[in-house]
């Protein structure tokens, strides 16, 4: 068998034997309030960089469109009569107003305001009183020229991924080995499957993106997970701006633990992690495989909680017709924490994935964000449609309650801000626990510049700096 993408993360180096010289480990705070520097994150990253937009999926008809808000800026995102989805500045060509808001269905686009009509593939169809206007092919030169301005748009994984930059370098360049190792989940094949929210949130995008990026906050924030993580034990991969992490289930000193321990920890999990509803039926009969006459659980040598984990969803995935061929056996049990460069957040296990998506918030206060939070599921195709959750948008200074962590999270994110606008607190000090925020932030700093001087770490990100 060739070898799976994920090994190399199976390989992955420990923090203990990671060389942290090049990171930079102290953090300007001023880069979560700032105006200034928001003003310069959205000029030299926002406008400039292949960002996630949405799912393909939530616009699978000819037809269909979703607007995409971008601080100021608005994209209007369609499937087109050809199935291709295009994007294109949500503006009319003659006097720029706004064409759509929202979500919606249109066989074309006609502005409110004088008429102009426009193809799902952005052309210039028509023009109200054309005797007036004169006919388009006089108007202006060109009919050609006067279609809506389109912006790149590529699909990966079943996101919607846009660029505001029409000179932008393809997003495979942009994603790279990333790519790889994403591809054997089939995300392109999950659906929202209950929780699919957005809702503003009192605190800069990036504290959202931090939070996601280490597990050091566990013991204090989720003291539950505790029994069934051990972050000590994660592994790591840089892969020019975007990183991938695994943590595995189960402690470092797992044989410390007996197995009706291992057993019970891996029960709690779909507390946080709901996909593993399903694969327990199939992990209690394995357990019950090593269960003497009385019931009394006991593993041979090489066995235990976590391998029969493993087991349980490679097999229980398997019986559903969905192909984890690809899939390492870690990707059947742990948690694989990827970044995708800005603000694409993952953390994914064979079947399911939670995603964490932030975007400064429209209104320009660097102290306010929107986050999409999403639980996919991979269902065989005849499931998905009446399993589909639709997305909740929460109206402002309204709250949906999360499942446990996400709900810690959700509070504790919004505590940070309070505390980093504080004048006198001028930088974070981080751990060697949180060795992907250092990293993350030295890539911000390639794209945005510094907020203050800082040790540098190189970027290896696709295009020119700024």
């Amino acid at each position: 068998m060739t070898t799976r993408p994920g090994a190399v993360i199976d390989q992955g180096p420990l923090i203990t034997e990671m060389d942290f010289a090049a990171f930079a480990m102290r953090v300007s705070t001023a880069r979560y309030h700032e105006a200034d520097h928001h003003r310069r994150e959205r000029e030299r990253l926002w406008m400039r960089v292949w960002q996630a937009a949405g799912r393909a999926d939530d616009i699978p008809e000819a037809g269909d469109w979703m607007e995409y808000r971008l601080f100021d800026q608005s994209f209007l995102i369609v499937r087109g009569r050809d199935d291709r989805i295009r994007g294109f500045v949500n503006a009319c060509r003659h006097r720029g107003n706004a064409l759509c808001e929202g979500k919606g269905r249109s066989a074309r686009f006609t502005c409110p305001y004088h008429n102009w009509s426009y193809g799902l593939d952005g052309k210039l169809l028509a023009v109200a009183k054309p005797d007036f206007a004169g006919s388009l092919e006089d108007f202006v030169g060109c009919k050609d020229e006067l279609g809506l301005v389109e912006v790149p748009i590529e699909c990966f994984a079943g996101f919607v991924f846009l660029n505001p930059d029409r000179a932008a370098a393809p997003l495979r360049e942009f994603l790279g080995e990333i790519a790889d190792l994403l591809a054997p989940y089939r995300l392109e094949e999950m659906i929202p499957a209950g929780l699919n929210v957005r809702e503003a949130l009192e605190c800069n995008w990036k504290v959202v993106m931090d939070a996601f990026q280490e597990g050091y906050h566990i013991q204090a924030v989720h003291p539950e997970l505790v029994a069934a993580m051990d972050e000590s034990q994660e592994r790591y991969g840089f892969f020019g701006d975007h990183s991938v992490a695994t943590g595995p289930f189960g402690a470092a000193n797992l044989e410390a633990f007996g197995p009706e321990s291992q057993a019970e920890s891996i029960r709690g999990l779909p507390a946080t992690f709901p996909g593993v509803i399903e694969v327990l039926p199939r992990f209690e009969l394995l357990l019950d495989g090593h269960r003497d006459g009385a019931g009394v659980l006991s593993f041979p040598a090489g066995v235990t909680g976590r391998l029969l984990l493993q087991q349980a969803t490679r097999e229980t995935l398997e019986a559903k017709g969905l192909d984890v061929s690809d899939l390492t056996d870690t990707q059947m049990s742990d948690n694989h924490f990827h970044l995708v460069f800005p603000n694409l957040f993952m953390t994914i296990r064979a079947g399911e994935a939670t995603v964490i998506l932030s975007t400064p918030h429209p209104d320009g206060d660097p102290g306010r964000c929107h986050w999409l939070v999403q639980n996919l599921m991979w269902l065989p195709p005849d499931e998905r449609a009446a399993k589909r959750e639709p997305l909740r948008e929460v109206p402002e200074g309204e709250h949906v309650p999360y499942f446990l962590a996400l709900e810690q999270d959700w509070e504790m994110m919004q505590r940070q801000q309070r505390g980093l606008r504080n004048a006198g607190l001028d930088h974070m000090a981080l751990t060697r626990q949180e060795v992907r925020l250092a990293h993350y932030h030295s890539v911000l700093d390639g794209w945005v510049g510094e907020t203050e001087p800082m040790p540098k770490h190189t970027s290896t990100h696709t295009g020119e700096r700024p």
